[in-house]
């Protein structure tokens, strides 16, 4: 038995009010709408399956419900401030190897935007 495919469900009373985050500001793929469920990832590539357990999430902060790694968190960071969404952490370079930061997507769960440096 394999493992092929680990998806995050977020409860949001407004499927359709997170696109703007997902997909315009992060630049996801809408895979899949059904009205009450809606499915943002990256048409027709493989990303690593994982899952993670936390009892924090680095640095004395809390743990985020989503971890999304980006080629370019800057440019993540300003798309975020110039759509008017709060920077709750960061912009950080951490110790263990990451440029970060956290913001709340539209149904109010927690994202760690990263990149490794």
């Amino acid at each position: 038995m394999k493992v092929k495919r680990i998806v995050a469900n977020i409860e949001t009373a407004e499927p359709a009010a997170v696109a703007r985050f997902y997909k315009d500001i992060l630049g996801l793929d809408l895979l899949m709408d059904h009205g009450w469920i809606a499915t943002y990832g990256v048409s027709g590539a493989t990303m690593p399956l994982q899952v993670s357990f936390a009892s924090e999430g680095g640095a004395g902060t809390p743990v985020p419900g989503l971890s999304i790694e980006v080629d370019d968190v800057d440019a993540v960071h300003r798309a975020v401030l110039a759509a008017d969404y709060a920077v709750e952490y960061g912009p950080a370079d951490e110790p263990w190897g990451v440029r970060r930061f956290f913001v709340r997507d539209p149904a109010g769960t927690l994202v760690n935007i990263l990149m490794h440096a």
